[in-house]
């Protein structure tokens, strides 16, 4: 496998090198500068490609950022009605009454808060509660903290309304591959616990215990590091939930009822007369020296035989995803007392904003540049992908290792890997692979869980890559990515 990727790079020409080089380079920069930097410095790159190069333009993801912008607004609002508050302080009720399990249940409980929000930036509240459980139990907290922060973004691509899961099905169903977000679910929920239990299994013993670890007993004979370990005490038990809070849950728990409900019904959806291409979107000849693609012409409702014909067409679930969400958003500001401003001010909107502007600029950037080599790259695959279609699964893996977002993994890269023949199952099978920012402890949940464990066992080791998530990480994806893989096998 490994000589077919070395002739597939002696085989790139100079300028095809050069313009990767630009991509990969606009990715590294911005990914030092982080946050909303990765799509804007996406966008010099794009510019270089072409006004430099001469490259025609991509897409940009639009309808996966419409849903993004739908489903964080959604989110936010919950938020911004003290919601979050409440699944927090359920959670942590769960954690406190089983201390002797937090390495396990930590990880579970930051992957479901992560798969009902659809971002893993919940963390943050959860964190100092589970580095909290473990120091008064005794337990180093580099087990619990460094799995559970690993879970918080595994649970993404398990999540109906995340950017990764809703981009897979967008992406796939424009590709000819029928599959609805439940039957993503379906794979990704269990093969992604049992790479969370496989990874919690092996922190289980992790390091020294606090007894017996001479760097942490040194510590506490500090007094004044002794008071700052275990003096604070981080906890949301003692903060009152109003009702309106609570409804705000339901509003979003029945929101994503009806998401699901509807993608598993499909046949119920509202539907319209219209006009569908039937020989795909090459240019057609249609006066000298003039042409035009079967898509615009199916656009435009006209009808020519041979080329286009009536059909009906069903509500896009991506149009449906948008409209429960908006529509939920506004009830639990009518209903709920939420502040958009308090929204728009909380961490959960600003995440997903920065998301978006990331995904806008990488995935327009990758499409720019694939798109214009995409005859190029289907010869210079096309051995590796029909010996190895699951080895796609590494490519997904080191992107996400360079853009930080498991959505922009999806969509920069999915629609090459169809375009490659890589079959509809095998990709759904290597869908965990999108998680691989850990590798370079960098993101924010990682940073973050490092700065809450007071007892600093959990650490960005002094060679950088020797930290406390990679262990974890590496297991869960890999355990994950072959379970779906065989999940996907026997069954789809």
């Amino acid at each position: 496998m490994w000589s077919n990727y070395l002739s597939l790079l002696n085989t790139m020409d100079f300028t095809m090198i050069v313009e990767l080089l630009i991509v990969l380079g606009a990715l590294w920069v911005g990914s030092r500068y982080g946050s909303l930097a990765l799509g804007a410095i996406s966008g010099i790159g794009l510019a270089i490609l072409v006004f430099g190069f001469h490259l025609k333009p991509g897409s940009p993801p639009t309808d996966v950022i419409y849903i993004i912008i739908a489903a964080v607004t959604c989110a936010g609002i919950m938020q911004a009605s003290g919601g979050m508050d409440w699944l927090i302080q359920l959670a942590e009720r769960m954690l406190r009454k089983h201390p002797d399990h937090i390495t396990f249940l930590a990880p579970i409980t930051t992957f479901f808060l992560t798969v009902l929000v659809g971002t893993g930036h919940v963390v943050y509240t959860i964190m100092p509660i589970i580095c909290d459980i473990a120091l008064k139990k005794g337990i180093r907290p580099e087990r619990p903290c460094g799995v559970a922060s690993i879970a918080s973004q595994v649970g993404i691509t398990c999540s109906p309304i995340a950017a990764a899961v809703v981009a897979f099905v967008t992406i796939s169903n424009t590709n000819g591959y029928d599959i609805t977000i439940p039957k993503v679910l379906l794979v990704s929920i269990p093969a992604c616990l049992c790479g969370l239990i496989a990874a919690a299994a092996a922190s289980y013993h992790r390091g020294l215990d606090l007894d017996k670890d001479p760097q942490f007993q040194a510590k506490i004979k500090d007094p004044e590091q002794y008071k700052y370990i275990y003096g604070s005490n981080a906890t949301t038990l003692d903060k009152e939930i109003p009702q309106s809070a609570k409804n705000a849950v339901f509003i979003f728990l029945g929101a994503l009822l009806v998401i699901v409900f509807f993608a598993i019904f499909q046949d119920i959806l509202p539907a319209w007369d219209t006009v569908k291409a039937v020989k795909g979107a090459e240019d057609l000849q249609i006066a000298e020296g003039a042409t035009i693609t079967a898509d615009k012409l199916a656009s435009a409702g006209v009808v020519v035989e041979g080329v286009t014909e009536k059909s009906t067409a069903l509500l896009k679930m991506n149009l449906l995803i948008q409209i429960v969400m908006i529509s939920a958003a506004a009830l639990m500001i009518i209903f709920c007392k939420a502040s958009p401003k308090k929204a728009v001010a909380g961490p959960v909107w600003q995440s997903g904003m920065v998301a978006v502007v990331a995904i806008y600029g990488i995935a327009w950037l990758a499409d720019t540049y694939f798109s214009n080599h995409m005859k190029e790259m289907q010869g210079m695959l096309e051995n590796i992908v029909s010996q190895y279609p699951w080895s796609i699964a590494f490519v997904f893996f080191l992107v996400s290792v360079l853009i930080n977002s498991q959505g922009a993994v999806v969509v920069s890269m999915l629609p090459l890997a169809y375009k490659l023949g890589i079959p509809g199952p095998v990709l759904l099978g290597v869908l965990p692979s999108v998680y691989g920012y850990f590798f370079i402890p960098n993101y924010p949940s990682d940073i973050a869980t490092v700065n809450f464990d007071r007892s600093g066992t959990t650490v960005i080791g002094k060679y950088l890559l020797n930290h406390s998530f990679m262990m974890p990480g590496l297991i869960c994806v890999t355990v994950s990515t072959i379970v779906a893989y065989l999940i996907t096998t026997l069954f789809y």
